[in-house]
């Protein structure tokens, strides 16, 4: 399969979120650089197959292989005062004798081994079998400045302090962190995290899912690794925008929906595949629809209190019935200009859709890459994770978004609030500007891509180290 090609190996850790990426990362670096690659995938789903990945995933070339990792299970030792973050290192660290083991097996040795930003605990394997070390990081810049300032913020700040006088973060070259907006798990010390932020700064290269048009300052700062306390030998390559390809084959309900629909004159509404609402948050979005008199298409799940991240690793399938948890009569009143969609829908295609034009959106990074590339501006709503980091990105410093200053983590934003966002971000003068800058970056997107392009050079340039090292590799063993 992989005879007379330089191979790398990537590993994805648990979650759509962070395989997506990966495994359109992989695509890119065989379609476009020469490259032949196995993707390894740890999971916790004994009942994900491979060809249900090959399916999601669109892979068809030969020198692109994906390998599932015998699931991991910790249900055992899991409760809820483990987060998702020490979940994701505990199925990472249970899937490296399986990954080693694969990695031995292997006719021809990877020359370089890419982990995403979660699964740097891998690395060990790497110096094993002594391959190139990359970490992609399938979120932005500004977090992973963040990340890898924070073991030495760890040092210099006192966490009590930080916490009373709840001060910006700052990180030298970029814009600082507000307290408020600031990644949880940094707030808490997690140790899990700052070792991440350490073992990516041991990296031989950082890849990084964004562009320079949309990130100039930090990405400025990033390559200036005196300045963040990057080692000198981890460059920065911003490879994005990767996001999943359009699947013109997908012609469901909601997508022959939209064909009826005018230009631009539909808000798509979803939180994400883990993203969830209380059930007072979402009688108040629905009235929020129903009072912008503006057309939307709305990707539903069955309310969770106090926990908005409730399925990022399990499914909730519990109070499927609509009229549970919205207003009465909320579905006849709107079904002339509205489209209620329980659970899924296919998020890539639609935001592709012509009708489309705006996006109220969890602000996951690879939501808002999507709505990026088509060109859609967006309502950001965060809900865990890096999201409230996100939010401020793309709605103060990018300018592609719009929020309410009233969400808040344990509030509830009033329907009031949410119909003005909606309007401003569909039709009102106040939102001409983003509706351009998110356009401007679109065709930005395309150029950072193309050949020749920031993007494209970027992960030619890691193509190219990775030949290099191969190159080396059988001249010292010929």
């Amino acid at each position: 399969m992989h005879t007379g090609k330089v191979h790398v190996a990537l590993v994805a850790s648990p979650g759509m979120g962070h395989l997506i990426p990966v495994l359109e990362l992989g695509k890119r670096l065989v379609s476009h650089h020469g490259i032949s690659a196995t993707i390894f995938v740890v999971t916790m789903d004994a009942s994900l197959s491979r060809s249900q990945l090959l399916k999601v995933s669109g892979i068809t070339d030969d020198f692109l292989d994906v390998v599932l990792l015998p699931a991991v299970d910790i249900s055992a030792r899991v409760d809820k005062t483990i987060g998702i973050l020490r979940q994701m290192a505990m199925m990472v660290h249970e899937a490296l004798p399986s990954l080693r083991s694969a990695i031995l097996a292997m006719e021809v040795q990877p020359i370089a081994l890419i982990v995403d930003m979660f699964a740097t605990e891998a690395f060990v394997v790497a110096e094993e079998f002594m391959m190139f070390k990359y970490v992609f990081v399938t979120t932005n810049a500004w977090f992973l400045a963040l990340t890898v300032h924070g073991p030495n913020l760890d040092k210099e700040v006192d966490q009590d302090d930080h916490s009373n006088n709840q001060k910006p973060i700052h990180i030298p070259g970029c814009e600082p962190v507000r307290f408020v907006d600031c990644y949880e798990q940094f707030l808490r010390r997690n140790k899990v995290y700052f070792r991440m932020g350490t073992e990516i700064s041991t990296a031989d290269g950082i890849l990084v899912n964004s562009f320079y048009d949309l990130e100039p300052l930090t990405l400025a700062a990033l390559h200036d690794t005196r300045k963040v306390g990057l080692a000198p030998k981890a460059p920065v390559y911003p490879i994005g925008p990767l996001v999943r390809p359009v699947e013109l084959s997908l012609r469901g309900e909601a997508l022959r929906w939209l064909d009826m629909q005018p230009k631009e004159s539909v808000l798509y509404v979803s939180f994400g595949s883990g993203g969830t609402l209380s059930a007072k948050q979402t009688i108040e979005l629905a009235w929020g629809l129903e009072n912008s008199q503006q057309r939307f298409i709305w990707v539903v799940r069955p309310p969770v209190e106090n926990d908005s991240a409730a399925t990022v690793f399990k499914s909730n399938g519990v109070n499927n019935d609509f009229l549970d948890y919205l207003p009465e009569g909320f579905l006849n009143r709107t079904c002339k200009n509205g489209l209620v969609v329980p659970k899924w829908a296919p998020q890539t295609e639609i935001l592709s859709h012509p009708s489309i034009g705006g996006f109220l959106s969890h602000c996951g990074w690879n939501s808002s890459l999507e709505s990026i590339v088509n060109g859609v501006p967006m309502i950001v709503w965060p809900l865990y994770a890096e999201q409230k980091m996100n939010a401020t990105l793309l709605a103060e410093h990018i300018g592609v978004a719009t929020r309410s200053k009233l969400l808040a983590p344990k509030g509830v934003v009033g329907r009031d609030a949410i119909a003005a966002m909606i309007r401003k971000i569909m039709v009102d003068k106040e939102g001409e500007a983003i509706r351009a800058k998110v356009k401007m970056l679109k065709s930005c997107a395309v150029k950072a891509l193309s050949n020749g392009g920031s993007s494209y050079n970027a992960l030619a340039t890691v193509a190219e180290e990775c030949k290099i090292g191969m190159q080396r590799r059988n001249a010292k063993t010929g």
